[in-house]
């Protein structure tokens, strides 16, 4: 059956796949396109979306793509870089800064199909450096938007031309922040665009049988599985596809994982039939090998990932298991977040694309059925495939494990004119909401406008609301360079001396971390929280706080749905209360702290 398309143009941003996504959910087949293609391979689409990107359209960032893409006779959308290039292209202008991070109130001024059935206030979501401040002769403000009641309004957060047929959000609809984000979606590819919703996710699952088959021909498939909902998805998807008898199962416990969790893995396994073609391998020993001495963040997800294919290789080679191809449950934010596409910004290389798996990629050795899906779209291909709901419902679990929720440190404070710089500023604008601040002499991955971060989080005290906490985050964020991340102090009294030390991946560090993680998750469970929090990192920091201790303990649960952005999850007292009796009277634990930072500016995962 052919299908009604929209072209989707890739410009390197965070989202483009979940923009695909998106429009696949209005049951219309979107395809990712180059901003270098030729416009011959536009000639079926109906429509176009432009994608946001981590360059910055201010400063001619980027402004060589095929702008021919913009005389096409369709309906074109852009979405924050693409809004901006947009704008640009018929006599608008757009300025560096006005920066905004996270919700935002949209104001509509007139109503329009592109909000059909919307409400004249919509909630939206920010993530950007530059904004346009000027529209050209053929086009209209549709809209404005307001960060908070402090701050002033934001112009032309939304423009379009009817008359043209080209529209642009400053915001991110694609994005389920954007609360009617898919609604301005469909709108644009239904209603303006006027595409029939002939796709379903159906059609992809067949089409990835299709394709396994094809790819594998007559060998097999040895497939690391974690035992996370993505590996287990695959496994049944390849399963479905080539039958048990070729697929061979490799799960490697590299000491890195949470607290018994590779005696559970070996049991769900058995349960879904895959038990007899399972092999296990202990090799924590190993990972710590490869992990010594190591303390950026970079160097030890690529140790972590090299270290997975060389215990995979050898394992293959012991188990005799020479023809086949490796099978990964890569998702699409592992990619992106990796920086694979041409010009998205590398914010945390994931450990199924390290250096030498993109060898292995190219060589046509690896197979990823799940490549272009989001963590949503998995579980909804689970529940197809037959998996219990509470398999495929787990809280996600990076492929690092622990690794990258365990931080080393060479006891130096980085950046310390930075910090002493920042630190009026926050105290400033905390004390104006009842609070006191500091800046943590750490560093942690964020991202920010498509772009990677590394940079200092900032630790709340007092004792606020909630909203208050959160809304004192966003306009630390928004008013202070240098920040992607906000904690709010969980332990009694403020802290006064702060100091890093120097620490790397051990043994008895990861057995702390496992115990403070079991008891969270455990909490969670206990007060009915597990399944309504999408992700629930903990993590460990070598600070000494006011002299105790060596660690302190970070929580950060999140609500999200594919991870490419998330918000704070507000856990109530009850559960906060046990916690801190249970963590803080732990050996080694200086203090405990909860993650306030919503994504972007920081990311789920601490590195």
């Amino acid at each position: 059956m052919q299908h009604d398309k929209i072209a989707v143009v890739d410009f390197g941003g965070q989202y483009a796949h979940l923009i695909a996504t998106k429009v696949r959910r209005s049951r219309v087949l979107a395809e990712i396109r180059q901003p270098e293609d030729l416009i011959e391979e536009f000639a079926s689409c109906k429509g176009v979306i432009l994608s946001g990107s981590p360059a910055l359209a201010s400063f001619g960032e980027d402004s060589g793509w095929n702008k021919a893409i913009l005389d096409l006779d369709v309906p074109i959308l852009g979405f924050c870089f693409g809004h901006q290039e947009i704008a640009k292209h018929y006599g608008g202008t757009v300025i560096n800064g006005k920066q905004e991070w996270g919700h935002a109130d949209l104001h509509l001024l007139r109503e329009h199909p592109l909000f059909a059935g919307l409400d004249k206030v919509e909630q939206v979501w920010m993530s950007h450096f530059d904004s346009v401040t000027g529209v050209g002769p053929d086009f209209e403000e549709l809209g404005y938007s307001v960060l908070d009641e402090a701050a002033p309004p934001h112009r032309f957060a939304a423009i379009g031309s009817d008359k043209l047929r080209r529209y642009g959000f400053q915001f991110h609809p694609e994005v389920d922040d954007t609360v009617h984000g898919d609604d301005m979606i469909a709108n644009f590819v239904l209603g303006i665009c006027g595409c029939s919703p002939t796709w379903t996710m159906d059609n992809y699952v067949q089409e990835q049988i299709e394709r396994i088959r094809a790819q594998v021909g007559d060998g097999s498939v040895f497939l690391l599985a974690s035992g996370g909902v993505d590996s287990t998805v695959a496994a049944r998807l390849f399963a479905e596809a080539l039958g048990p008898q070729r697929l061979q199962l490799l799960h490697v416990d590299n000491g890195l994982m949470r607290k018994d969790e590779s005696a559970q893995v070996v049991t769900l396994f058995s349960d879904l039939g895959l038990g007899e073609n399972l092999h296990f391998i202990d090799a924590g020993e190993t990972f710590l090998q490869a992990l010594e001495g190591k303390i950026e963040p970079e160097a030890k997800r690529r140790a972590i990932g090299d270290t997975f294919i060389t215990v995979f290789e050898s394992e293959a080679r012991r188990l005799g298991i020479t023809d086949h191809l490796l099978g990964q449950g890569t998702i699409y934010p592992d990619t992106i977040e990796t920086g694979g596409t041409k010009r998205a910004d590398t914010i945390k290389t994931h450990h199924n694309r390290v250096p030498v798996i993109e060898e292995m990629i190219a060589a046509g050795r690896v197979i990823e059925p799940l490549a272009d899906l989001y963590k949503v779209e998995v579980r909804e291909l689970g529940e197809m495939l037959d998996i219990p709901h509470a398999m495929i419902r787990r809280h996600p679990f990076p492929g690092p494990g622990l690794g990258v929720r365990l931080l080393c440190s060479d006891g130096t404070v980085p950046d310390q004119d930075g910090l002493d710089k920042i630190g009026p500023a926050v105290a400033e604008l905390a004390a104006a909401a009842g609070l006191e601040a500091m800046p943590l002499p750490i560093r942690s991955v964020g991202v920010k406008a498509d772009l990677r971060s590394y940079e200092h989080p900032v630790l709340l005290h007092g004792d606020a609301d909630f909203a208050t906490l959160t809304r004192t985050a966003g306009r630390i964020f928004k008013s202070v360079a240098g920040l992607n991340r906000a904690l709010w102090n969980l332990a009694p009294e403020p802290p006064r001396v702060l100091r890093p030390l120097a620490a790397t991946m051990s043994r008895q560090r990861l057995d702390l971390l496992r115990e403070c993680d079991h008891l969270v998750m455990e909490g969670l469970r206990r007060h009915g929280l597990y399944d309504r929090i999408w992700q629930c990192p903990t993590v460990l920091v070598p600070l000494e706080v006011d002299g105790r201790g060596r660690e302190l303990c970070i929580i950060r649960p999140v609500l999200s749905e594919r991870a490419m952005t998330a918000t704070a999850a507000e856990l109530p007292r009850p559960l906060l209360d046990d916690l801190r009796q249970e963590i803080l009277t732990l050996p080694g634990i200086s203090g405990l702290a909860y993650d306030l930072t919503s994504k972007p500016p920081g990311t789920i995962e601490w590195e």
